[in-house]
């Protein structure tokens, strides 16, 4: 699954390609798992909109959308008054491209612009989903827990210290923080020298803050490099990402550790395959 880095990749991406462009018609294909919103509720919302801006908020991908009316220059300078909410899933990807590219078998949603691209929606197993808010009727999408790259040291001893969970677990959590899943809780956790099993409860602040600066660290550096592209992942170009080249423990089993040379280890934790050096984190 896509986790922060990737999506903020992609994020920025289709915002530096859409953002200020105008939705003109929709397309959806006829399978429902990919909708949260019906689909013909989603294209009526959708249709004539302004896109004023495209982030990520935890793992999802927020576009913001203004009126179906007006100028494009004043719609810029509007406050939004709808999202389009793209949540991922397992092998989900959000390109731009142009309407003759060819149209991948698992496209699910297509969104012709103004400008002649298009914005599609891929996912091959369909486990992403597809959301769509008017803001005059609902509250405009929220992640459930803090976002890695901006929480403060205090909060973080908050989220973590009272936790009996162990400290790999916690740290997919998506309560406690939004966006962090199996290859960066493994590299921070890494780069950090703890151990996955250690208890989060038992780990003092200095270990704490350690830590939230290592995935802080380990964000920001996969970010830089378009992401880790370890199975289906690509941007909004459909390029490849980089960071996968420098994983220091994730998928790594067996092989010397790149500090100490001490093989890798591999264990189950809450579900997940963990990898982390026995040497290197205690």
């Amino acid at each position: 699954m896509p986790e922060l880095p990737e999506v903020e990749t992609i994020a920025r991406g289709v915002n530096a390609r859409v953002r200020g462009d105008r939705i003109v018609e929709v397309w959806f294909d006829s399978h429902r798992e990919p909708f949260k919103t019906p689909p013909a509720r989603q294209a009526k919302g959708l249709e004539g909109r302004a896109i004023l801006a495209v982030h990520r908020t935890g793992k999802h991908i927020v576009c913001e959308l203004g009126a179906t009316r007006g100028s494009l220059l004043s719609e810029r300078k509007a406050n939004p008054e709808a999202q389009w909410i793209v949540h991922l899933g397992m092998t989900g990807r959000l390109l731009v491209t142009t309407p003759d590219a060819p149209l991948a078998v698992h496209t699910h949603a297509r969104l012709s612009l103004a400008s002649g691209r298009e914005l599609r929606f891929v996912d091959p197993r369909r486990f992403g989903r597809l959301e769509f808010r008017d803001l005059g009727r609902s509250p405009g999408f929220s992640a459930p827990g803090a976002d890695p790259l901006a929480v403060t040291a205090e909060e973080f001893v908050q989220l973590f210290h009272p936790r009996r969970l162990a400290i790999k677990a916690a740290l997919l959590n998506q309560k406690l923080l939004s966006g962090v899943g199996n290859i960066y809780a493994d590299e921070s956790l890494f780069r950090a020298g703890i151990r996955p099993r250690r208890v989060s409860g038992r780990l003092t602040r200095r270990e704490l803050d350690r830590l939230r600066l290592a995935l802080r660290e380990v964000l920001e550096d996969a970010i830089r490099l378009g992401g880790s592209s370890v199975s289906d992942y690509v941007d909004a170009d459909g390029e490849r990402g980089f960071f996968q080249l420098e994983h220091c423990v994730y998928l790594r089993t067996g092989l010397p550790c790149l500090r100490c040379q001490t093989p890798i280890r591999r264990i189950v934790l809450a579900g997940r395959g963990t990898h982390y050096c026995p040497n290197c984190q205690r």
